[in-house]
Order: C-alpha cells, then sequence, then structure tokens
C-alpha cells in the first residue's frame, strides 16, 4: 500500500491484479537489493540477546519485500549466531491489507520466514511521515516504490492527475513544498530509528537526465479515460477536476537538498545515489509474443492496483459511491484497450540511494 494518508481501497484487491503490480514494481528491484545486501554486510551487530531489527517501510502486502529481506537475513547469518534473533518490522498505512502482508510470509516459498527459524516478524498500521519505532534500535531499512507518495495532496492540479504533466504553475509549486518538507520530515525520522551506523536502502521513482517522469503513454492513455467518462455521463466534471495523484517524483539535486551544503542531514550522510531507466517488463514480454493485448491488461492491472484507488476518493460519494465499482472497472478497460491499441514502451526513471547513520 502507499504511504499516502488518503489513499484506501474500495475493494478488496484480488492476488491476480496485485501481482500484475509487483511484477512491474520489480523493475530496478535486484540492483537495489544488491545494495541492501552490501549494506547488511557492514552495519554494526547488536549482541545477543539483543535482535538485530529490519525495518521495511511501505511493506504493502509484502511481495516487493520477500527478495531484499531474505537477501539481508542471508548475509547477516554469515556475520553472526544461527540462533541471534532477527526482527523483521513491516510497515504500511492503516487502510493497508495487513492480513494479504501475513498470508505472504507465511506462505510464500520464497518467504525469509521459511528459511531462518531464527527471524521474527511483525507488522505496524501507522505512516512513515511519524516516528515508528524506538530511537537508535534500527539496523537495517528498506523502502521501495513508497517514498513518492506524499503525506497528503498538496493541491488540486484540474488539468491532470499527475503533477509533472499539469500546467498549474500554483500547484506544481505546492507540490515541490510538500515534496521537500516530507522528504526532510522522512529523512530526519529514519535517522532517529537508526542505530548509529545503521544503514537505509531507497528504491524511488525519479525524474530522468533528460527531465522525463516516464510513464507518458500510460498517463495519457488514463486521462483520455477519464475525459471519456464524463463524456458518456459516468463521471461528474468536479469530480474530475479534483482527481489527483498525491505522488512526485525527485530529481537528483532535490534527493540531495536536505545535505546540502555539508553533505549531512538529521546525522545521515548519502554512500549511494543514482537515478537511471528501469525496465518495462510489459514491453519487453511484448516484444517476444506480440500480445498487444496482454500488454495493455498488464499495464491497466498495474493501474488499478497501485493507483486508481487513489481517485475514487474524488468521486461525490468517496470509497462508497455506488458508482465505485464500476468506475474502476471501466477505467481499467478503458486503459487496457487504448495501450493496446498502440503499444509502446514507458519509461521509468527510478534512483536508488543508500543512506548512513553517523
Amino acid at each position: 500500500m502507499p504511504e499516502s494518508a488518503i489513499v484506501v481501497r474500495p475493494e478488496p484487491m484480488d492476488s491476480a491484479t496485485y501481482t500484475e503490480s509487483s511484477r512491474l514494481q520489480a523493475a530496478g528491484l535486484l540492483p537495489a537489493v544488491a545494495l541492501f545486501a552490501r549494506a547488511a554486510a557492514e552495519v554494526p551487530l547488536p549482541k545477543p540477546p539483543q535482535p538485530i531489527v529490519i525495518a521495511d517501510y511501505g511493506a504493502a502486502t509484502g511481495h516487493n519485500s520477500l527478495k531484499p529481506m531474505s537477501a539481508a537475513i542471508d548475509v547477516l547469518r554469515l556475520r553472526t549466531r544461527d540462533d541471534h534473533a532477527i526482527l523483521v518490522a513491516h510497515t504500511d498505512v492503516p487502510d493497508n491489507d495487513f492480513t494479504a502482508l501475513f498470508r505472504t510470509l507465511a506462505d510464500d516459498p520464497d518467504s525469509y520466514l521459511h528459511h531462518d527459524p531464527a527471524s521474527f516478524t511483525s507488522a505496524i498500521g501507522r505512516s512513515f511521515y511519524s516516528q515508528l519505532l524506538p530511537t537508535n534500535t534500527v539496523n537495517l531499512g528498506w523502502t521501495s516504490w513508497a517514498v513518492q507518495w506524499l503525506s497528503r495532496l498538496p493541491a488540486p492540479l484540474g488539468d491532470h492527475v499527475q503533477v509533472a504533466y499539469s500546467k498549474n504553475e500554483q500547484a506544481r509549486e505546492a507540490y515541490a513544498l510538500h515534496a521537500a518538507t516530507d522528504w526532510q520530515n522522512f529523512l530526519a525520522l529514519r535517522a532517529r530509528e537508526l542505530c548509529p551506523q545503521g544503514r537505509l536502502v531507497v528504491l524511488t521513482m525519479a525524474i530522468g537526465d533528460d527531465g522525463e517522469f516516464g510513464y507518458r503513454p500510460f498517463n495519457d492513455a488514463l486521462v483520455a479515460a477519464l475525459h471519456d467518462q464524463t463524456r458518456d455521463g459516468l463521471l461528474h466534471r468536479e469530480e474530475l477536476l479534483r482527481m489527483a495523484f498525491p505522488i512526485v517524483a525527485r530529481t537528483e539535486k532535490e534527493f540531495r537538498a536536505p545535505f546540502s551544503p555539508k553533505g549531512r542531514f538529521a546525522g545521515l550522510t548519502i554512500e549511494h545515489l543514482e537515478v537511471f531507466n528501469a525496465e518495462d517488463r510489459f514491453w519487453a514480454r511484448f516484444q517476444l509474443d506480440g500480445d498487444a493485448k496482454a500488454f495493455g491488461a498488464q499495464w491497466a492491472a498495474f493501474g488499478r492496483a497501485a493507483l486508481f484507488p487513489t481517485l475514487v476518493t474524488a468521486l461525490n460519494g468517496g470509497v462508497n459511491d455506488p458508482r465505485a465499482v464500476e468506475f474502476l472497472q471501466q477505467l481499467e478497460v478503458a486503459v487496457a484497450q487504448r495501450l493496446s491499441n498502440t503499444p509502446e514502451p514507458m519509461q521509468i526513471p527510478l534512483a536508488s540511494l543508500v543512506l548512513v547513520k553517523s
């Protein structure tokens, strides 16, 4: 579940839909997992019986947490006794599907719980824009595809659902200011929780070196589908104008801003920062099988799982609006159809960071 205070689900998300979302979000995950494993090799470890603490910020239903947690635990076991307890704290907002999270951890064969008897799991149902764990207790922190979600919607856009493509300069300024504040708050809170020399690995959306937010064909299809729903009467004009994602992608300069000019913020330093374009896995599959219908359906399923529920909150009745389910179903079908008609690869700019507490 994204770390946004306004995001709620109007209906349960089936596992197949979430799987499609996770497959795309796995883009860029493996290089970040390697960074996390290296961090596990370098952090100081507490002496037993004090547990080693790993925090997973923005865990959602856990699918994208399995590889990084297992990789880190494998490395930690090379450094400590097999019976030294490792506590993994998965965090997300209260509306997250924690039942699905615990089922993933219990049932997925890749779960660290099946491979390390001295590992223990827990969950915290609060936004990471507050302190979640006691001061100086976290040895390793991980977050992927989460910190692009702001703590709230800074301003209505009116002309688009994504601020990166909006021409509303006043709204863009409000987003930029709020994004800077949220990034500073996130860093300060994690710095408080980390032990000295603890490390936090971040994988999140970024603005590419060419200035691109990315996902342009998807966003074009989404906005066109929303305008079609307004024309056909399913959506009201004022509802369309309220629809926007509380999402930002940051430039390298914006990631570094809190650390200027001395390279330190709240006791944190940047050990690694890279902005790169990840693979569009759905496009790669299309290149192999030529199935345009599947390409469109996979991107639309990603949107329905990760993004569309946010738009439901703009309906006059919110998540309880009687049109909510029909709105989601029609939106998914329309986006899938548009992307299937003219398949194009998506640019997916991401950033990976390793932060160290001095």
